[in-house]
């Protein structure tokens, strides 16, 4: 006769949480919408530019389609996906940032319908201004704005045709580049549903996810999936100078300077062989490209703070591990701090070979929040960060994930990604 085993402590279930549709319209703010909301209310709030906007630009390839289908549709998805009319705002009360899915109205976002934009240059200053522009209204659930342009003055009538475009600007807090794809199928559904029939889409929510986030942080397992994290993160950053950021931003400790909510971007070419010799280190060494550039990285910042041995950099993860969320509209990224320990007598392969290593260890370990990470390390660095941010996207991958896409929103009608804009200035 079989005895039924014992259950030791290292063998104790856990609830294993599951993502749910929930149908409730308020509850706690994700992670990733209270680090944004958080952030543009303490740097940004007094700026006359926004620094949260994700645009969608596209372009009428052939055919034609109607100005008014492209708002009924915008509508639909509207209505089906809450997030998109989701507010977040801090309730003083419960002392948390919360959010609320907010009645579908035809104010809940922005419709702008303009024309004779002819030129390039007037083109581009439109996009730009797209980009920076206050349109929302975050704590009011006004998180989507849709620009159509009629590039000719003479066009008078009322559907977009070959260069015309539209042009979808998204609030961070309730969009990432992952949610580029959902976002566009389901416009292009939405454009068919609306000319023929109308159907009731029953998905999980962006606010499901954030119940299902609470209910693994609140997990009190000790082998649950972000207690393992927990440690995993409080071992890696322990005993991390958080002051180093100092030695590359000189003044950094003083309270009378003011952010002027602008910045710079630089961008040089790798030569060809560079990049052939980059490939071929990493085939040989089997090392992904990403291990390999942020070594570079880590070789780069140790010569410039005079061999700085305790490197630790942020770079993102699109935190989008259950297939549930794959397809899901929505604000998901996450920080993740990468720390290395350099030593001089050691080899750029060992390097590499260290970074992969860790890599991969941070990646099975990527959904805790970044603030619980920092929460990790006491509270008073709450609010420190390391020195630099590294972000990794291969030309590649970019240009065939951008090209690819391509819409038809009405019968005969081709709609794809607009990025002729020169961006070197």
């Amino acid at each position: 006769m079989f005895q039924k085993k014992k259950r030791t402590a290292a063998t104790t279930d856990h609830k294993v949480q599951r993502l749910k549709i929930s149908g409730l319209t308020e509850a706690v703010a994700s992670s990733a919408q209270q680090r944004i909301y958080m952030h543009e209310n303490r740097y940004y709030s007094g700026s006359d530019f926004s620094v949260y906007n994700y645009l969608i630009s596209l372009t009428i390839k052939r055919g034609s389609v109607l100005i008014e289908l492209i708002r009924l549709s915008l509508a639909t998805v509207i209505q089906q996906h809450t997030v998109l009319r989701t507010s977040v705002r801090f309730n003083p009360i419960r002392n948390q940032i919360e959010q609320k899915i907010q009645p579908f109205t035809n104010d809940i976002y922005s419709f702008q319908h303009s024309r004779g934009v002819s030129t390039l240059e007037q083109l581009d200053r439109l996009l730009t201004n797209e980009s920076i522009g206050k349109y929302f209204d975050v704590e009011n659930g006004k998180v989507l704005r849709c620009h159509v342009v009629q590039r000719s003055p003479e066009d008078h009538n009322n559907s977009l045709n070959e260069s015309d475009l539209i042009i979808f600007v998204i609030h961070h807090i309730a969009f990432d580049l992952s949610s580029y794809k959902p976002f566009l199928k389901a416009f292009e559904q939405a454009c068919w549903v609306t000319q023929y029939h109308q159907s009731v889409l029953t998905i999980p929510q962006y606010i499901d996810f954030a119940l299902y986030e609470q209910a693994l942080l609140a997990d009190t397992s000790p082998e649950s999936k972000m207690n393992k994290a927990r440690r995993f993160w409080a071992n890696i950053m322990h005993g991390y100078n958080w002051d180093k950021i100092r030695y590359l931003v000189p003044y950094e400790g003083r309270t009378d300077r003011l952010h002027s909510d602008r910045g710079h971007t630089a961008a040089f070419m790798i030569d060809h062989d560079v990049v052939d010799a980059l490939m071929l280190f990493a085939s040989t060494n089997n090392v992904t490209m990403f291990s390999l550039s942020l070594a570079c990285y880590y070789a780069f910042l140790f010569n410039l703070t005079n061999h700085n041995d305790d490197l630790c950099v942020v770079n993102i993860a699109a935190n989008r591990s259950e297939k549930e969320l794959h397809d899901m509209i929505g604000m998901f990224v996450n920080l993740l701090l990468y720390r290395v320990k350099i030593e001089s007598k050691n080899t750029f392969k060992h390097v590499v070979e260290q970074v992969q290593q860790l890599c991969n260890e941070i990646l099975v370990h990527s959904s805790l929040p970044y603030q619980q990470i920092i929460d990790s390390q006491g509270k008073q660095k709450n609010n420190a960060l390391p020195s630099m941010f590294f972000q990794y996207e291969p030309l590649i991958v970019s240009i065939t994930q951008k090209n690819s896409i391509e819409l038809t929103p009405s019968k005969g009608s081709a709609v794809s990604g607009n990025h002729d804009r020169d961006l070197n200035h």
